[in-house]
């Protein structure tokens, strides 16, 4: 991702992307895009604990978008 490649990235709703990497149990990065250069890395897990990690990277997602709001 550092050099642009977003191959293994999918949107997972709520502006959060899930980033696949190929290796051990199925490892999957969470994270949302404000602006065009900053990343935020919400948190991570395995395949096997998928959808509990994508409800809990959109609900920090929510929580940054409306703590940037209020400033």
């Amino acid at each position: 991702m550092e050099h642009g490649n977003f191959s293994n990235v999918k949107p997972v709703g709520e502006g959060v992307l899930e980033y696949r990497i190929d290796f051990g149990p199925g490892y999957r990065v969470y994270f949302g895009r404000d602006g065009n250069t900053l990343v935020i890395l919400l948190t991570g897990g395995t395949k096997k604990r998928q959808q509990r990690d994508i409800e809990t990277a959109r609900t920090y997602w929510r929580d940054y978008k409306q703590t940037k709001s209020r400033r």
